[in-house]
């Protein structure tokens, strides 16, 4: 699937943004992922109460393959391949998905932050007129050494 097959496709959603994401593209309303386009096919956010509604239509949740197992995401089920043909079906489908993801961002908890440590910072110690006069004479030779290299 390619950029503009993907904005054809979802012309009666409305405006989406479209990603490069993994192999293929995410695709986002409002700030908001709720369709992955990969290889394998589109696949929609779902939860609870639209996982129903996919395995009506005898969809599968994405999953791929490591080296050890396969893995199941069940929060992104394929789109019934009869909506590719019918665009306002589709963009019913497609305002679900959007929903969910939106449930899904409303469930997530904001990270705690640490409590940041108040440090009571200590006054530096003064250094003596002596010393200073010495760290400035040293800086001189430095920069003068700098300036004249010798040969």
């Amino acid at each position: 699937m390619d950029r503009d097959f993907l904005i054809d496709l979802f012309a009666d959603f409305g405006p989406v943004t479209i990603r490069r994401m993994f192999s293929g593209y995410g695709i986002s309303a409002d700030g908001i992922n709720f369709a992955l386009a990969l290889r394998a096919g589109l696949y929609f956010r779902a939860d609870e109460v639209t996982i129903p509604q996919f395995e009506a239509e005898g969809s599968q949740p994405f999953s791929y393959q490591t080296r050890t197992k396969t893995v199941t995401v069940n929060s992104y089920w394929q789109l019934p391949a009869r909506l590719f043909d019918d665009s306002e079906d589709l963009s019913v489908w497609a305002r679900a998905a959007l929903a969910a993801a939106q449930r899904a961002a409303l469930r997530k908890r904001p990270k705690a932050r640490k409590a940041a440590k108040k440090v009571v910072k200590k006054p530096a110690a003064k250094k003596s007129t002596a010393k200073k006069s010495v760290a400035k004479t040293l800086r001189r030779v430095g920069k003068a050494k700098r300036a004249h290299p010798s040969k």
